[in-house]
C-alpha cells in the first residue's frame, strides 16, 4: 500500500472534512452536553465511510452526472441548512426558564441522538457533493492498491476529526456550556448554514440562468 497516497487521502478528507457544517456542529454539541457523544462521532464517521466508499468506487460519478439528483440533493439541502440554522438562532436566544437541565437532555436516550446524527449525515447536501462527488473523483483517477490507500486516509481522516472533535467538545464542555458561549456557539452555527444554504441557492440560480439562455 502506498503510504503516500494514504496520506494524499487523509489530507484531502481532513480539508472537506473540518470546515464548519451540520455535523460538525452537531458532534460538537453532543460533545459539550456529554449526550452520547461517542456514539454521534462513530455515526458520523461510519456514514462518511458508506458515502466516502460510494463516491471513490464509481458513486460519485453517478451522482455527478445526474443533473436531476444533484439538483433534488442541493435542494434538499437547502431546505435541511435553513431549518437546522432557525433551530441554532432558537436555541440562542432560549430563556433560561426554557434550557434543558442535562437530566432532560440524557433522557432522550441513544436511540434520539442516532436519529439525529443520521439526518444531520444523510440530509447534508455537503455529504454528497465534498464526500461522494469530489473525493470520489479524485479517488476514482487511481487505480487497484492506490484507491485503496486513498480511501482508506479519507476514512481515517474521518474517524480521526470527529473523535477528537467530541472528545475535545466533551472535556471543555464546562467552559463552552456557559451560557455567553453557547450563545455565541449557537449564533456562529446559525450563521454558518444560512450562508451555505445561501451559496447551495445562488449556485442553483445561475445554472438555471445559464441552462435559461443555451
Amino acid at each position: 500500500m502506498n503510504f503516500w497516497i494514504l496520506l494524499q487521502g487523509f489530507g484531502l478528507g481532513a480539508s472537506m472534512i473540518i470546515p464548519i457544517g451540520a455535523q460538525n456542529a452537531y458532534v460538537l454539541n453532543q460533545g459539550i452536553k456529554q449526550n452520547h457523544h461517542l456514539t454521534t462521532a462513530t455515526i458520523c464517521s461510519l456514514l462518511d465511510t458508506l458515502f466516502i466508499s460510494l463516491g471513490i468506487f464509481g458513486g460519485g460519478a453517478i451522482l455527478s452526472q445526474n443533473e436531476f439528483l444533484l439538483t433534488s440533493v442541493t435542494l434538499g439541502g437547502i431546505a435541511f441548512l435553513t431549518i437546522y440554522g432557525i433551530l441554532s438562532l432558537k436555541s440562542a436566544f432560549r430563556s433560561k426558564e426554557n434550557e434543558e437541565s442535562k437530566g432532560q437532555i440524557t433522557a432522550r436516550g441513544k436511540r434520539t441522538v442516532i436519529l439525529g446524527a443520521l439526518a444531520v449525515t444523510v440530509l447534508n447536501p455537503h455529504l454528497y457533493l465534498d464526500t461522494v462527488v469530489i473525493l470520489g473523483s479524485i479517488g476514482g483517477q487511481f487505480e487497484g492498491n492506490d484507491r485503496i490507500a486513498f480511501a482508506i486516509g479519507t476514512i481515517l481522516a474521518s474517524f480521526t476529526w470527529f473523535y477528537s472533535l467530541s472528545i475535545g467538545a466533551a472535556k471543555l464542555g464546562p467552559v463552552l456550556s456557559r451560557p455567553n458561549v453557547k450563545k455565541g456557539i449557537d449564533i456562529a452555527v446559525a450563521v454558518m448554514m444560512f450562508s451555505i444554504a445561501l451559496v447551495l441557492a445562488n449556485g442553483l440560480i445561475e445554472q438555471y440562468v445559464i441552462f435559461t439562455f443555451e
